[in-house]
């Protein structure tokens, strides 16, 4: 179900006749301004940055790692022929 504007000034409109002024507007001030759909699908994509940024480091580490251990490898073989 979309939530259109239109929709929440109804919904305030009924709040306010049940509720009183202040009470419909401190409600209304505690939903999203947007859908849930589009709350989750934000949420979605600051995990997926968060995975890819933590993801990208531990690459450029292991590849490291196995920079230094392809050069430090053929150091300790040739050392141990002397």
């Amino acid at each position: 179900m979309t939530i259109s504007e239109e929709s929440r000034h109804r919904l305030y409109l009924r709040l306010e006749e049940v509720l009183g002024s202040e009470e419909a507007t401190v409600l209304m001030e505690h939903l999203p301004p947007v859908g849930w759909a589009d709350v989750a699908t934000r949420h979605l994509d600051y995990l997926m940055r968060d995975i890819d940024a933590k993801l990208g480091r531990e690459l450029r580490l292991m590849t490291w790692r196995v920079t230094l251990a392809m050069a430090v490898v053929p150091l300790a073989v040739a050392a141990s022929h002397l």
